[in-house]
């Protein structure tokens, strides 16, 4: 799996989400659970993760929707 995004932003978050699932990409979202050691608060970045092969159709995506600026490093 590849990171696409980071963000603690749960707006963004979930609207990639969406996009992607429209598109039929499947994605899934790591450090989620992080909340529960940070109290809520949401300072811990959340990583939005697609599968290698879906990667650059993915990111393609979400560049289209405008959000290149908030897309991970390369995959990093």
């Amino acid at each position: 799996m590849r990171t696409l995004l980071t963000t603690t932003n749960p707006v963004l978050l979930s609207y990639a989400q969406s996009l992607l699932k429209d598109a039929k990409i499947d994605c899934d979202l790591f450090d989620r659970n992080v909340s529960i050691i940070e109290g809520s608060i949401g300072a811990i970045p959340r990583r939005l993760m697609v599968m290698d092969g879906d990667y650059k159709k993915a990111r393609a995506l979400l560049v289209d929707a405008g959000l290149e600026k908030d897309l991970a490093k390369d995959g990093a």
